[in-house]
C-alpha cells in the first residue's frame, strides 16, 4: 500500500471508515465501533440523521456561502438570536467563526481591543490554568497549559500567567474548601506580582475537558475568580468549546455554577459534527466600546457563512424538540453509574468524575497514593487500543500537565439511548478486564502515543 500524503499526530495505520448511523460507526471491513467518544467530542447529535442533512440541503439550495461584510443572512442572525436567548440574554453579542481555537482567538482578541479602546493598552497579559487546553492556533496556544503542545513554540508564543485550578482528587488539604481557598489565594499572589493593571481577563473552562480528564471546578471557586476580575478590573473568559451547547445537562455548563461570563467561546457542539461552526459570545457594553472605536479588527472568511449557521438552527432545535438535556440527565446518572461500578472492579481505576455526558477516568499504578504509571509506558495508550478492538471508541490524555499520568474521556453522542449507554459500559469492561491482566502481568505497554 502506498504510503498516505495525509499526516496528522504520530501513530498506527488507522482503519478507514465507511459509513455511521446514530452511535455507531463502520470501517471498510465492516468492523463496528460505539462511538464513546463523540469523535473529538463533537458528534453531539450522533451521525447520519435526516433532519440534519435535510435543513442543510435546503440551505445549499438557496446559497452556501456570503461574505460578512457584502451580506446578512438569515440563517446567521437566527442563529445568533437563538444563542442569546440560551444565555437568558446575560450575553448578547455573537461573532460566528469555524473552530474552538478560532472562537477563543477570536475572545482573546476582543478583549484586548476593549481595554486599548478604554485607555488601558498597558492590559496585555492573561491568566489561565495548568493544565488547561484552548486551542492549537498561536494565541489560544499562549492560554494553553499542556507542556507537550507548548515546547516547540514557546520562544514565539505570548505565554498567560498560569496558576493551579483545583484538582479534588489529588489535593492534600483538610477538606475542599480550604483547597479551593488556597488555591484562589495564590491566584491572588500571582496576579498582584505581575500588576494587575496588566491583566486582561482570566481563560478557564468551568469544566476540564481533554487536558484534565474531566476535571470538575466548583461554585466556591468560580465564585472566587469572578470576585477577583471584578476586584482587578479584568475579564472574565469562559472556554466553553467543549461543554456548550448541552454537554454537562446545560445549555453551558457555567450556568450549573451561577457565575456569568463576559466573554464565551463554543464550537464542537454547535455543528454536533455535521458542519464546522463556532462562536464567541459577548457582553453588549465590550462590543459597543470596541465597535465605537472602530470596530473588531478580526475576522475570517467563513465567519457567519449560511450553511454553517444553517446548522448550527437545526442542530439546536432537534436538542429543543427532543428534549436532549433531558435524556444527556438521564444517561449521564447511568454513565457515571457504571464507570463507578468499573473502579470498584479495577484497582488501577484512581478516580471517575464529570458531569453530564463528560466524564473522565484517571488510571494509577497505585490507588492509595495516587501515583500515575510511569509516563513512558503510556497506559492511556494501550487501553484505548483495547477498547477499538473491542469496538469502542474512547478519547485518551495525559493528565498531568500532558506529561504524565493517565486518563481517557467517556463522552458519547447526547442522543445515546439506555440500551447504547449500557453497551458502552460492557465493552469497556471487557477492554479494562484485558488491560487489567497486562497490568498484572506487568506487560510492556506499545510506546505508541495517541
Amino acid at each position: 500500500m502506498e504510503p498516505s500524503p495525509l499526516f496528522y499526530q504520530a501513530g498506527p495505520a488507522l482503519p478507514e471508515v465507511s459509513h455511521a448511523k446514530g452511535v455507531y460507526l463502520w470501517d471498510d471491513t465492516g468492523k463496528q465501533y460505539l462511538d464513546g467518544c463523540s469523535g473529538a467530542i463533537a458528534c453531539n447529535l450522533g451521525h447520519g440523521r435526516d433532519d440534519i442533512r435535510d435543513a442543510m440541503l435546503a440551505q445549499l439550495d438557496r446559497v452556501a456561502f456570503t461574505y460578512r461584510t457584502q451580506f446578512e443572512n438569515a440563517p446567521a442572525v437566527a442563529l445568533a438570536e437563538t444563542l442569546v436567548a440560551l444565555t437568558h440574554r446575560q450575553l448578547e453579542k455573537v461573532f460566528f467563526v469555524s473552530s474552538g481555537s478560532e472562537a477563543v482567538e477570536s475572545a482573546l482578541k476582543l478583549a484586548r481591543q476593549y481595554f486599548v479602546a478604554r485607555g488601558e493598552p498597558q492590559r496585555r497579559r492573561f491568566v489561565s490554568l495548568r493544565p488547561s487546553y484552548h486551542g492549537s492556533t498561536l494565541g489560544a496556544l499562549g492560554v494553553t497549559g499542556y507542556e507537550p503542545l507548548e515546547v516547540p513554540f514557546t520562544d514565539i508564543i505570548t505565554a498567560s500567567l498560569k496558576v493551579p485550578g483545583p484538582d479534588f482528587y489529588r489535593h492534600g488539604e483538610a477538606d475542599d474548601a480550604r483547597h479551593v481557598a488556597r488555591v484562589l489565594e495564590e491566584t491572588r499572589a500571582t496576579i498582584e506580582a505581575a500588576g494587575p493593571e496588566t491583566i486582561i481577563a482570566f481563560v478557564l473552562e468551568p469544566v476540564g475537558g481533554a487536558s484534565t480528564g474531566a476535571r470538575l471546578l466548583d461554585r466556591h471557586y468560580l465564585e472566587g475568580v469572578r470576585t477577583l476580575c471584578d476586584e482587578f478590573g479584568c475579564l472574565l473568559i469562559l472556554d466553553e468549546v467543549l461543554t456548550g451547547v448541552g454537554r454537562t445537562g446545560a445549555w453551558f455548563a457555567y450556568q450549573h455554577y451561577g457565575v456569568t461570563p463576559d466573554l464565551l467561546a463554543t464550537a464542537k457542539g454547535l455543528g454536533a459534527g455535521y458542519y464546522p461552526v463556532g462562536a464567541m459570545l459577548s457582553r453588549a457594553d465590550i462590543v459597543e466600546t470596541v465597535m465605537a472605536a472602530g470596530g473588531f479588527q478580526h475576522g475570517h472568511t467563513y465567519a457567519g457563512n449560511p450553511l454553517a449557521c444553517a446548522t448550527g438552527l437545526a442542530v439546536i432545535d432537534a436538542m429543543q424538540r427532543e428534549h436532549v438535556l433531558d435524556n444527556v440527565a438521564a444517561r449521564g446518572r447511568e454513565l457515571k453509574e457504571g464507570l463507578q461500578a468499573l473502579k470498584a472492579l479495577f484497582p488501577w481505576v484512581g478516580d471517575v468524575r464529570g458531569l453530564g455526558l463528560l466524564w473522565g477516568v484517571e488510571l494509577v499504578a497505585d490507588a492509595d497514593t495516587k501515583t500515575p504509571f510511569p509516563a513512558e509506558q503510556n497506559r492511556f495508550a494501550r487501553l484505548t487500543a483495547l477498547a477499538r478492538e473491542e469496538g469502542l471508541l474512547i478519547y485518551p490524555r495525559r493528565t498531568l500537565n500532558g506529561i504524565a499520568g493517565d486518563h481517557f474521556l467517556a463522552t458519547p453522542p447526547l442522543t445515546i439511548d439506555a440500551a447504547d449507554t449500557a453497551e458502552l459500559l460492557t465493552r469497556l469492561e471487557r477492554a479494562m478486564q484485558r488491560f487489567d491482566r497486562e497490568v498484572d502481568a506487568a506487560t510492556p505497554m506499545n510506546a505508541t502515543t495517541l
